[in-house]
C-alpha cells in the first residue's frame, strides 16, 4: 500500500469494488489510517471517506488473498549499492500470493522488473502447486503509470498496458484493470509488458540526460536554456520538453533501467546510450555540489564554515517522497566540502541522511544570514520570495523566478544557473 498501491486501492474503491488492502508494515498501515499517507488532494479524499466504509479494508494480513476475486501486486523493487536488483520485497510478495491462493483468481503484478519476472515468480511457482495459468489462475503483467504530485495525470485517464501469459489472461486482467482506467491497451505477452516499462522509463533517462546537454550547449552559446526548450516544445511532432534540473529522483528513473542493464549483462549483451545516459544522471549532485564551491568562491567566500540551505529536498515538486533524491547526495558532498548544511522544505518534516544522522526542516529561513542558498525543488503554492534576499543564490532547476520587486542597484543579491558543464538533468 505504497506510492502505487495505495491510489491503485482507491481507484477502484471509487469505482464501486470492495477492496482489502495488504501491506506488512504497520507503520504503513498507521499512517495511511491516521491520514498522513501522501497522497493527491482527490485520493485524499476518497481516502476519508474508505476509511470509514466497511468495504475498504486495510490489513497486513496475507491469508485474505484467498478472498479477493482479483490480486494486484504492488511492492517497490529498488536496487543495491552495486546497482544491483533487489527483488526481496517481490519474491516475498509474490510468494505469499501463490501460498494463498485459490482457482478462478485474477493475478495482475505492477513491479517494475526485468522480462520474465511474471514467469519466473508467479508462473512457475503456480505450476509447481499444480495451478495451470489460463486454466485454473489468469496471471498478467501491467506496469504501474502512478505519476506522484500530478493532478494532470491522474491514473483514471492515464491508458494501461497489459500482457497475459495466455490471451485469457490477457483478457481477464483487461476486465479488472477497466475497473480503474476505460484506456487498456493489450499486448501479446507478459515479457512484452514488461519490456515496454523498461522501455518507457530508459527513454525518459536518455531525454532527460539529453536535457540537461543540451543546456551546456545553450550556456556555451551565452543563450537560456530553458527559452531553447520552449521554442523547440512548440514542434508539434517529433519532440518532448524535457527539463535540466539538480538531479533524477523517484522509484522509476534512478531504478528501472540498472534492472533492464543488469539483464543485459547477464547475457553478455549492452545498451550503450541507455549506460551512458544513467552514468549521466548520477553524476549530477556531485557536480552540483562542485559548481556551489565555485558560485561562493567567485563571491569571496570558501565552502569550509559556510552557512548553506538546500531548498526542496523531495524529488520532485508536490510530493514528500525521499526515495533516491539527488538532494541527499548533495547535501552529504556540501557537508564534506566544509559546509554547514541545513534545508527548508515545507513538505518534509525531516531529513535521514545515510549514516543515520537526521535533518529538520528550518520552518522559517527568514531573517538567518545564509551564505549561500541552493534551489534544488520548488513546491507549487508556496512563496519563495525570501529566497532572493540570500547574498547568493544557486538555481540548479533553471526555472527559480525571479524576485516580484527585484531592486536593480542591490549587489548582494546574486542568482546563478549552473554553467554548462555542472548542469544536472533531473
Amino acid at each position: 500500500m505504497g506510492y502505487v498501491g495505495l491510489p491503485t486501492a482507491l481507484g477502484l474503491y471509487a469505482n464501486g469494488v470492495r477492496t482489502i488492502g495488504i501491506d506488512i508494515s504497520a507503520r504503513r498501515l498507521a499512517a495511511i489510517r491516521d491520514g498522513s499517507a501522501d497522497l493527491l488532494d482527490d485520493d485524499r479524499l476518497r481516502l476519508i471517506e474508505a476509511l470509514g466504509d466497511k468495504n475498504f479494508l486495510l490489513t497486513a494480513d496475507t491469508s485474505l488473498v484467498s478472498g479477493a476475486g482479483a490480486v494486484i501486486v504492488c511492492v517497490p523493487t529498488p536496487l543495491d549499492r552495486y546497482l544491483t536488483p533487489d527483488l526481496d520485497p517481490l519474491r516475498a510478495a509474490c510468494a505469499s500470493v501463490v501460498e494463498h491462493v485459490v482457482p478462478g483468481q485474477v493475478l495482475v503484478l505492477t513491479s517494475t522488473s526485468f522480462v520474465g519476472t511474471t514467469r519466473e515468480l508467479l508462473v512457475e511457482p503456480l505450476l509447481r502447486r499444480g495451478l495451470v495459468p489460463g486454466r485454473d489462475v489468469y496471471v498478467a503483467f501491467s506496469p504501474e503509470r502512478i505519476d506522484p504530485g500530478r493532478p494532470d495525470h491522474l491514473q483514471q485517464r492515464t491508458p494501461r498496458v497489459v500482457g497475459g501469459v495466455t490471451p485469457e489472461c490477457t483478457a481477464r486482467a483487461r476486465d479488472v484493470l477497466r475497473l480503474i482506467t476505460p484506456i487498456v491497451h493489450p499486448v501479446s505477452s507478459a515479457e512484452a509488458s514488461e519490456l515496454t516499462k523498461l522501455y518507457e522509463n530508459s527513454f525518459r533517462a536518455v531525454t532527460l540526460a539529453l536535457a540537461n546537454e543540451f543546456a551546456e550547449i545553450s550556456r556555451c552559446f551565452g543563450l537560456d536554456p530553458i527559452e531553447v526548450t520552449h521554442a523547440a516544445g512548440t514542434k508539434p511532432y517529433g519532440f518532448l520538453v524535457s527539463y535540466p534540473g539538480p538531479g533524477v529522483g523517484g522509484h522509476c528513473i534512478p531504478c528501472d533501467p540498472h534492472y533492464l542493464l543488469w539483464q543485459l549483462r547477464r547475457s553478455r549483451r549492452a545498451a550503450p546510450i541507455v549506460e551512458e545516459a544513467m552514468r549521466s544522471i548520477a553524476q549530477r549532485p556531485r557536480q552540483v555540489a562542485e559548481h556551489a564551491v565555485e558560485t561562493l568562491s567567485s563571491a569571496g567566500r570558501g565552502m569550509t564554515g559556510a552557512r548553506v540551505l538546500v531548498v526542496g529536498v523531495s524529488y520532485k515538486p508536490g510530493v514528500q517522497d525521499l526515495r533516491e533524491s539527488s538532494a541527499l547526495e548533495l547535501i552529504g558532498e556540501l557537508g564534506a566540502r566544509g559546509a554547514l548544511v541545513s534545508f527548508h522544505d515545507p513538505l518534509v518534516p525531516t531529513l535521514e541522511l545515510p549514516g543515520g544522522r537526521v535533518l529538520e526542516s528550518v520552518r522559517d529561513p527568514r531573517g538567518v544570514d545564509w551564505d549561500l542558498a541552493v534551489i534544488h525543488t520548488i513546491h507549487p503554492g508556496f512563496d519563495y520570495q525570501w529566497a532572493h534576499e540570500c547574498p547568493v543564490v544557486l538555481d540548479a532547476t533553471y526555472r527559480f523566478a525571479r524576485p516580484r520587486h527585484e531592486d536593480p542597484g542591490h549587489r548582494r543579491r546574486r542568482v546563478h544557473r549552473l554553467p554548462p558543464d555542472r548542469a544536472p538533468a533531473g
